[in-house]
């Protein structure tokens, strides 16, 4: 039995992506349990953020931390919002200083179709496999959040920013003309970004370790089913495939305790 308070898992970078489950008691590597069954059972929660046993508001928080950690501004969700290149705070200016005024990236990922997204340097390709990307592509590189926020928001004019994860999970994906998608996204990028325009990137592919795709899929909410029973058939973005077509979003359950047990 392995017991733990669920986190975004852990991914290594490889052919399948590797992913890592963080636990009470260390790290459950769980490509190693594909194809064996899963127990999950609820047995509480605990904050991310002040590790109190709270009910989770959002993105792992209580109600109180996700309104007082820096981590949960609004410039998170809205990069355009960053205010630290002015030396303003929103929360916590030095927390915001860290992660603003950093190398950011505006890249276009496939996951179910074309999106443009933004995220610190560091964290390419995490984000692309977070969210499912099969394949994705830098487009520019700029010095700070809010210059990606920006771009971002131009770019919103002509490429959507959301995934459809139903069709991710499906893998129903729509195929990308990649050398016209960077010609129309550097066409209309803000001339705030002029400077930062370059040639194209190469085109990276990702592949996940998942031996067949639902044709359909059904959410776990462990608030409402605190315990289930299921074969584990993949994992793609933060989501665990079951055979019964049930898929388990990890992230959006950060903060829940659980209970595991793997049965080959």
């Amino acid at each position: 039995m392995i017991q733990g308070t669920l986190k975004k898992m852990i991914t290594e970078y490889k052919n399948p992506i590797n992913y890592f489950l963080n636990m009470d008691k260390g790290f459950v590597h769980l490509n190693q349990h594909i194809g064996k069954k899963l127990n999950i059972s609820h047995i509480g929660s605990e904050c991310l953020s002040c590790s109190k046993e709270f009910e989770i508001f959002r993105q792992g928080f209580c109600k109180s931390c996700f309104y007082e950690n820096p981590a949960a501004g609004d410039w998170v969700m809205r990069p355009e919002l960053s205010k630290a290149h002015l030396n303003q705070a929103d929360r916590d200016l030095e927390y915001e200083k860290k992660i603003q005024l950093q190398p950011h990236i505006i890249y276009l990922a496939l996951s179910s179709h074309l999106k443009v997204g933004v995220t610190r340097k560091t964290q390419i390709p995490t984000r692309w496999i977070d969210q499912g990307a099969h394949e994705a592509m830098t487009i520019i590189e700029v010095p700070n959040r809010y210059l990606a926020g920006i771009g971002e928001v131009a770019l919103k004019e002509y490429f959507s920013d959301k995934t459809n994860w139903r069709k991710m999970l499906q893998n129903e994906i729509t195929p990308v003309k990649w050398e016209e998608a960077f010609k129309k996204s550097i066409e209309c990028l803000p001339k705030e970004l002029e400077p930062y325009k370059r040639t194209m990137q190469s085109l990276e592919k990702i592949f996940f370790p998942v031996q067949y795709y639902p044709s359909k899929v059904s959410s776990l909410n462990l608030l409402k089913s605190p315990v289930y029973k299921g074969k584990l058939i993949g994992i793609k973005a933060q989501y665990m495939l079951f055979e019964d077509q049930t898929v388990f979003n990890v992230r959006s359950n950060e903060g829940q305790r659980v209970k595991l047990s793997f049965i080959a």
